[in-house]
C-alpha cells in the first residue's frame, strides 16, 4: 500500500517485520516459560487498558492523517500530469479538434469549402545548414519558426506543420472564417518583415519564398500513437506549387487570391507560369496593403 508506507522505504517495512517476529519468538520461547514475578494491580491494568485503547486511536488518527495527505498529494500529481497532457495535446492539435477527439474518440475528418493555405520555405537553408553544427542549426531554425508561430497565433491562423525548413499555415480551418484570404495575405507580408528582423539580429541573409492559394480542402486527424492534424486536396497542392515556383523574398499567389484580396492589397502580375502538375497558371506577387 504505497499510500500507507512509501514504496521507497522498504527497509522500514523489513525492520518492522523483523522486530515483530523477534518479539513474538521472545514471548513464545522465553517469557512464557518464566514464573510469575509479580502481579499488576487491577487499577493499573485498567489504566493500561484505557491507555492502550487511547494510544491505538492516536496511532490510527496519525495513520489516517498520513493516508489522507498521501491521497491529496497523489491527486495533485495526477492533476498536474493531466494538465501537462492537455498542454501537449494542444501543442499537437487545434483546441476544437482536441476536444472532439477526447469526446468522440473516432476518426475526425472535415471538409471546408473555402480556406487559404500558405507555404513558406527558407531559400538555401540546406546549403546554409552544412556550415554549422547541429545544435546551432536547430537553435537558428527554432528562432525563425518561433517568431512565425507567434505571428500565426496573432492573426488567428492555424499552423499545420513544419517539414524541415518549410512552414505550412492555414486560415479558415478548423474554424471557418470568411476573412481567411485577407488574414493569410497579411500574415505573409509580416513573415517577410519578421525574417528581415531576425536576419539582422543573427547576422544571416536568408530569404523566404512564400506561396498562397485558397479553395476547398479536406482536413482530419491521422495516426493513433502520434496524432497529426493535416490538410489535403488540390488547394494544398497548388499552394505548395506557388511556393516552389516562386522567388525568394516574394509572396506568389494564384488568381483566386488576387481576386479575393485586390481591394485590400496591392499586387503585381507575374504572368503565366508553368506549374508542375497544373500546367500554365496566371500568378501574382503580393506587394503590400492598400
Amino acid at each position: 500500500y504505497p499510500f500507507i508506507m512509501p514504496a521507497w522505504k522498504n527497509w522500514i517495512k523489513a525492520a518492522l517485520f523483523l522486530m515483530s517476529l523477534a518479539g513474538y519468538l521472545l514471548i513464545q520461547l522465553v517469557i512464557r516459560e518464566q514464573a510469575v514475578i509479580f502481579e499488576i494491580h487491577s487499577v493499573i491494568l485498567s489504566w493500561l487498558s484505557i491507555s492502550n485503547i487511547v494510544f491505538s486511536f492516536i496511532c490510527l488518527g496519525i495513520w489516517g492523517t498520513y493516508f489522507n495527505f498521501a491521497v491529496y498529494r497523489t491527486e495533485e500529481k495526477l492533476d498536474a500530469e493531466h494538465a501537462k497532457s492537455e498542454r501537449l495535446l494542444l501543442n499537437i492539435l487545434p483546441a476544437p479538434i482536441a476536444a472532439r477527439l477526447k469526446e468522440e474518440g473516432s476518426v475526425i475528418s472535415d471538409r471546408f469549402p473555402e480556406a487559404s493555405i500558405l507555404f513558406a520555405d527558407l531559400v538555401g537553408f540546406t546549403r546554409f545548414s552544412e556550415q554549422m553544427p547541429p545544435h546551432e542549426l536547430v537553435a537558428v531554425l527554432n528562432t525563425y519558426f518561433t517568431a512565425f508561430d507567434a505571428l500565426a497565433e496573432r492573426h488567428g491562423l492555424e499552423k499545420i506543420k513544419t517539414i524541415g525548413d518549410a512552414y505550412m499555415v492555414a486560415a479558415g480551418v478548423p474554424n471557418p472564417d470568411p476573412d481567411h484570404a485577407r488574414k493569410i495575405c497579411a500574415f505573409a507580408l509580416e513573415l517577410l518583415d519578421a525574417l528581415q528582423r531576425i536576419n539582422r539580429e543573427l547576422g544571416h541573409s536568408l530569404e523566404l519564398r512564400i506561396g498562397v492559394h485558397c479553395g476547398p480542402v479536406a482536413a482530419g486527424v491521422i495516426g493513433t500513437r502520434k496524432f497529426a492534424y493535416d490538410l489535403w486536396g488540390d488547394t494544398v497542392n497548388t499552394a505548395s506549387r506557388m511556393e516552389s515556383h516562386g522567388i525568394g523574398s516574394r509572396v506568389q499567389t494564384t488568381e483566386r487570391i488576387y481576386l479575393a484580396c485586390r481591394d485590400r492589397f496591392t499586387f503585381e502580375e507575374r504572368g503565366m507560369v508553368e506549374v508542375k502538375g497544373k500546367g500554365s497558371m496566371r500568378t501574382y506577387f503580393l506587394n503590400g496593403a492598400v
